[in-house]
């Protein structure tokens, strides 16, 4: 699908109250390129480089899309996710990530996302992904499993949000020292 028809198809979408799109995200360079691109497709964009500095802007100006990045100073996308959806409850949504995992992808579906995406996307990617709200039962299935430190990333990722994402609790859980396992939350996650 061509861009300019993605975007007409989103446009058309009777779900849209206005062309209002929000990207809440603390990389100003990813704002910044996001923003010119879906100005130049005909949205009006409304940045905020936090949780907090987002909550005004939805109430004043109630998007009908969002981007939000998963991992930012202070509150989180998916602490932000419920009380977007609670302001404008026909928001669609896709949260962007540079440290996916399986347990923080299903939360944000759990939470209303109507997508989840790795970082780096861009915008044809998120347009997209706001679009397909149909679940694709022909979903490529991966060809070998996950690695053995995959799993050992998954399965930290899985047991912090157990914990509400507390380290220390999240730490004692696993058996491991907290500065070890903070050491390990700031890598990047393994790649599959």
């Amino acid at each position: 699908m061509s861009p300019q028809s993605l975007n007409n198809s989103l446009n058309s979408d009777s779900l849209l109250r206005n062309n209002v799109f929000l990207i809440v995200d603390d990389d100003p360079v990813f704002t910044q390129v996001m923003s010119r691109s879906l100005t130049r497709r005909g949205y009006t964009t409304v940045v905020a480089e936090s949780a907090e500095a987002a909550l005004p802007l939805i109430e004043e100006h109630q998007p009908s899309l969002a981007s939000l990045d998963l991992k930012m100073e202070g509150d989180t996308g998916l602490n932000l996710l419920p009380r977007l959806l609670e302001l404008v409850p026909d928001c669609k949504v896709v949260i962007l990530t540079g440290y996916s995992s399986i347990a923080t992808a299903v939360e944000a579906i759990k939470l209303g996302a109507v997508n989840y995406l790795p970082k780096p996307a861009d915008t044809d990617e998120i347009l997209a992904a706001l679009k397909q709200t149909d679940a694709n039962p022909e979903q490529e299935i991966a060809e070998k499993p996950m690695s053995v430190n995959r799993l050992t990333w998954e399965h930290i990722q899985k047991v912090l949000t157990e914990n509400d994402g507390n380290i220390s609790a999240t730490a004692r859980q696993l058996g491991m020292h907290r500065r070890t396992l903070q050491r390990k939350l700031q890598k990047r996650p393994v790649r599959e």
